[in-house]
């Protein structure tokens, strides 16, 4: 279901109501801006996620270093 911003606001009681029923997708100026679904109908994002990176690929700590360089130096590239 998508329906403006303006209606989800006006409205919000009755779209909390049947979100079980159906994903919520919020319009504004004609473009989709965000999705409300229930918890239960989809796994998380993080779920989703599990499995893309191999574990033996990159360590927790590395990952973490490789994102704080990246917030520090964005000019530098990938080697």
């Amino acid at each position: 279901m998508v329906v403006t911003a303006t209606k989800f606001k006006a409205r919000i009681g009755l779209y909390l109501d049947n979100i079980s029923k159906d994903n919520i997708y919020i319009s504004k100026n004609g473009k989709i801006i965000a999705k409300l679904s229930s918890p239960t109908s989809e796994p998380s994002i993080l779920n989703s996620l599990v499995g893309i990176i191999p574990q033996d690929h990159i360590s927790l700590d590395d990952a973490r270093m490789e994102r704080i360089i990246k917030r520090a130096y964005p000019e530098r590239k990938k080697v």
